[in-house]
């Protein structure tokens, strides 16, 4: 299927490992030239050589610390830089973070800080150049809104849907969609720490899961790599989940 991708331009964070990872090579694949930016650069380099590049595509890999201060300014500078500008702003960088109930307000803060406000300012950094062009894509992958606990990338997370869905009505003028993706169990790096073993993926899945299993990471990522597309251009302001049914809510 022709997505419609082939030379489009697009800086994807959190791609050491993961939904981040997955969504900036099926990019590449597709022909689009990807800013990948995270903590361990080295990661990246090693998805870089996985591109074959035969259809245009490539992965331009850059450092990245999103605990300090300054830092979604600088890449959104040099994703421009690189690429003359940013067609498509995947956000997949962020954690868990779970706190006790007398947590300490750098605890809240720290968590709100990675998994909310530079999530914004990366945003807002590149918005402008996508009004300009009068194109833009913006997917950000968030979390449950169903918590079970305090966790404080949860209350980030909530923040980035209701901060996503009022700008999604400001931008949309200017062709430049802005969509949520939740993810439910997908085999990643911290989902693995919290379910070691099979035995205690296949509990899990058969309790709350309907389709009875856990997701890969390339599930999710092609439904990024749609909302990514010219395809999308009448999807903005959703949330969308990709939990194999496991979210109760119905709307």
């Amino acid at each position: 299927m022709d997505w419609g991708l082939k030379g489009k331009t697009a800086l994807v964070t959190g791609t050491s490992q993961g939904i981040g990872r997955t969504t900036a090579k099926l990019l590449a694949n597709e022909g689009v030239q990807v800013v990948a930016v995270a903590r361990r650069v080295e990661l990246v380099e090693q998805l870089a050589k996985e591109i074959n590049g035969t259809n245009g595509g490539k992965i331009i890999p850059l450092t990245v610390d999103f605990s300090v201060d300054g830092e979604s300014e600088r890449i959104a500078k040099e994703a421009e830089a690189l690429l003359g500008h940013v067609d498509i702003l995947i956000n997949a960088a962020g954690g868990s973070r779970p706190v006790p109930f007398d947590a300490t307000k750098e605890q809240w803060l720290e968590g709100m800080t990675l998994n909310f406000f530079r999530i914004r300012e990366l945003t807002h950094a590149l918005v402008p150049g996508m009004q300009k062009q009068g194109w833009g894509r913006i997917v950000t992958f968030t979390g449950t809104s169903e918590p079970r606990m305090l966790n404080a990338a949860f209350t980030a997370k909530a923040a980035v849907h209701v901060w996503a869905k009022a700008l999604s009505r400001e931008v949309a003028p200017h062709g430049v969609t802005v969509n949520c993706l939740q993810p439910g169990r997908i085999r990643t790096e911290q989902i693995q720490k919290r379910y070691p073993t099979l035995e205690s993926e296949l509990e899990y899945s058969r309790q709350e899961i309907p389709v009875g299993r856990f997701g890969t990471t390339e599930e999710i990522a092609s439904v990024a790599l749609f909302l990514s597309s010219p395809l999308a251009s009448y999807v903005t302001g959703t949330v969308i989940p990709v939990d194999g049914g496991s979210s109760r809510f119905a709307f």
